[in-house]
Order: C-alpha cells, then sequence, then structure tokens
C-alpha cells in the first residue's frame, strides 16, 4: 500500500516518513493553508528517494512551474479545479488529478469526470468535502467500492491509525494520504500517529463492503 504525508513543514517529519518507507511526501503551496510553505522552504527539506507532491490551489499553469523547479518538486498536486489545459501545460506525467466524490450525486458522474482527466494526469486523489483539502472529514468509503480509475488513486481525508485499515477494506485504493489525522498541530506531524498510520496502512487487509 502507497503512502504519502503531506502538509510538510519540519525536517523530522519529513525525515521519519522517509524511514517509514512513505512513497510520497508532500508540500502545500496554497497561501490560505496553515501549512503552507514557501518555495524556498521547501527546496531545504530533504526527501531522500520519496518522490516531492506539490499541492496547488490558485496557481496557473506557469507558477506551478516555477515552484516546481524552486522547490525541486516531481508532481503537481491540482486541487484547484485547474483545466485540462493548465494539466496538459504542467505535464500529464507530473500531475495528481484532485476530486471530490461528495460533489457528485450517482457514481456515473465521478466516472465521466475521472475519464474527463484521465489522458492530463498520472494519478488521482479522491478526497473529502467540496474543494480544499486537510478538512479532517472523510469521505463514505463504501461508496467508492469498486471503483474503476483510468489511472491509480489515493484516498485522503481524515486518515489514521485508527480507521485507515477500516478504509481500506471498504474501498481498496493504490494508496492512502495522510495528513491532520496525524498531527498535533497544523504542519506539525505526531511522529508515533504517522509511525502507526503508515504500519496500519501497510497490514494485509481483505477487500469487500
Amino acid at each position: 500500500m502507497l503512502s504519502k504525508i503531506c502538509g510538510l513543514t519540519r525536517q523530522e517529519d519529513v525525515d521519519e516518513a522517509a524511514r517509514l518507507g512513505a512513497r510520497f511526501c508532500g508540500f502545500i503551496f496554497h497561501p490560505k493553508s496553515p501549512r503552507a510553505v514557501a518555495p524556498e522552504q521547501a527546496a531545504r527539506l530533504q526527501s531522500g528517494s520519496m518522490q516531492r507532491v506539490g499541492v496547488f490551489v490558485e496557481q496557473n499553469a506557469d507558477e506551478i512551474a516555477r515552484i516546481m523547479r524552486e522547490a525541486r518538486l516531481d508532481l503537481a498536486q491540482l486541487h484547484g479545479g485547474q483545466s485540462v489545459a493548465c494539466a496538459r501545460d504542467v505535464g500529464a506525467e507530473r500531475v495528481i488529478r484532485v476530486l471530490w466524490p461528495d460533489r457528485y450525486m450517482h457514481r456515473a458522474l465521478l466516472h465521466n469526470e475521472l475519464q474527463k482527466y484521465a489522458e492530463t494526469c498520472a494519478w488521482y486523489l479522491l478526497d473529502a468535502g467540496l474543494a480544499g483539502g486537510g478538512s479532517g472529514r472523510r469521505l463514505e468509503w463504501q461508496d467508492l467500492y469498486g471503483l474503476r480509475a483510468p489511472h491509480p488513486w489515493l484516498l485522503a481525508g481524515g486518515l489514521n491509525a485508527d480507521n485507515v485499515q477500516r478504509a481500506l477494506k471498504q474501498c481498496a485504493p493504490d494508496g492512502v494520504d495522510f495528513n491532520s489525522g496525524i498531527e498535533d498541530a497544523p504542519g506539525r506531524k505526531n511522529l508515533r500517529k504517522m509511525a502507526a498510520a503508515v504500519r496500519a496502512a501497510a497490514q494485509p487487509k481483505a477487500t469487500g463492503k
């Protein structure tokens, strides 16, 4: 099970994510977020072999490209409804497209959105709520069971050691994104909670509703 640790601001938290074998480390470049970092701050955080992800909400393609260079990012997580053209300019192989299943009354509508962005992303991230991120809310996981996405997808939304196994059993994503559920305060991870969550996600599971 792939793990992503998002909202990182401190070297000790990045180090622990790497030690635990997380695949992705995430840095937020939305000024209104309490977890926001500047590109130069993110660039100083050493991340080993993890793939570096930038979370973008209001930036356009040129701004995203500039920040990706300055912060040494591998992937751009598009949270702001950026257009297909924007994602194409960033580069499909570098894009994680965020969708909010709660916006769609029917599974078919979510499938349509997945298809809409399929040619301009490499990953999806399905988040709780209707917009933004890091709310700590969780999805109705069972509603995503059997989801057939064109690319691998990550589950986000209030995940922690206590609920991640239940989430994985109910909807079987390709990976999980931990953020607010493993913090003492926004941007300050609790190393014990982080370790417990990543280890819980890695446990064998049985899938099904």
